[in-house]
């Protein structure tokens, strides 16, 4: 994940700069995706199981931050942002006080950015959308009425260039399957005929190559309504979506976590497993005991209805999102 610091005082560029490096897998990442806007948090909290974690000994002890207290403040399909402050060993720990008067800051805050985010929306909408497609592991093709493909995301661009399956020819979606060709073709010209009976529910079928493999493409026509006014800057009459399935898009965190009521602390260890860890390695990297771990395991499995590592980590690579690595959004210092 990336961390921009949008706003910064009193911090050495050298914090900031471990701060980013290591911000993903902080506790303030983990507690952004399980916490409610607006909810304040402090690293003080937790203090005794994130003293001997990794973001403890080359973040906070090298720079002398003693604690950290902070909250999410936006979090959209598009970005996350949360606000920080901190205190170095020389000042006690966040008390009730300073805590208190962060949670009478934390709505105004969380109100201010909510009305600038619309804004931005409202003004970059459509580059927002082509960027928001360009983000999408499946190929996205935009086609008019007759046929002519007005618009590619990056991904249906890449599988145009390989060829195997689809390519175009007089700026027309090809398949080179023949009875796949055949198919696709009738439903992007029924999808941009002026017929108002005409089906608007999405429709599946396979897009092979000739080594056995290929796309599963989903055209959705663009009937009326809200279909249309969203890709009205394209022109567009049918959505063609084609996915590879031996591509996998990343894991996900925060919808997964908040679906089963997780833990940052439980959060964390499975990210961590998630990466392919052992149970001795994600501990150290967490700064906790394995038995701690095992217990963060067992808290999951009663939550998420597994009994098996394996099957808790098969359930959050079910819950994966259609999107590249590159394109996730990121905490916000």
């Amino acid at each position: 994940m990336l961390n921009d610091q949008l706003f910064v005082f009193g911090y050495r560029q050298e914090f900031l700069e471990q701060l980013g490096a290591h911000y993903a897998k902080s506790p303030m990442a983990a507690a952004d995706f399980v916490s409610n806007l607006g909810d304040v948090s402090a690293l003080s909290m937790n203090h005794s199981e994130l003293v001997e974690s990794r973001f403890f000994s080359d973040v906070r002890k090298p720079f002398g931050v003693q604690d950290i207290i902070w909250f999410p403040a936006l979090r959209t399909g598009g970005r996350m942002a949360s606000l920080h402050a901190s205190r170095s060993e020389k000042i006690a720990h966040y008390q009730k006080r300073e805590i208190d008067l962060f949670k009478l800051l934390a709505p105004h805050v969380c109100r201010a950015l909510a009305i600038s985010d619309a804004l931005d929306i409202r003004t970059l909408k459509s580059e927002m959308l082509e960027r928001t497609l360009d983000a999408l592991v499946a190929g996205v093709y935009l086609t008019a009425r007759d046929g002519r493909v007005v618009y590619m995301n990056a991904a249906a661009e890449r599988q145009v260039r390989t060829g195997g399956s689809i390519r175009l020819v007089n700026n027309r979606l090809s398949p080179t399957d023949p009875a796949a060709r055949a198919v696709l073709s009738r439903a992007i010209d029924q999808a941009g005929r002026d017929d108002t009976e005409i089906d608007t529910s999405a429709h599946s079928l396979a897009i092979p190559d000739a080594g056995g493999a290929g796309y599963v493409a989903t055209f959705l026509p663009v009937a009326s309504g809200q279909r249309r006014s969203t890709v009205a800057p394209f022109s567009a009459s049918c959505a063609v979506f084609m996915q590879d399935p031996v591509q996998a898009p990343l894991m996900p965190g925060e919808a997964f976590a908040r679906l089963h009521g997780l833990t940052g602390g439980e959060l964390r260890v499975l990210l961590a497993l998630a990466e392919g860890l052992g149970g001795k390695e994600a501990a150290d990297m967490l700064g906790i005991s394995e038995p701690t771990l095992r217990t963060h395991l067992q808290h999951m499995f009663s939550k998420t209805g597994t009994s098996r590592q394996s099957k808790l980590l098969q359930l959050l690579h079910n819950s994966t999102p259609p999107i590249r690595a590159s394109q996730l959004p990121a905490p916000r210092a």
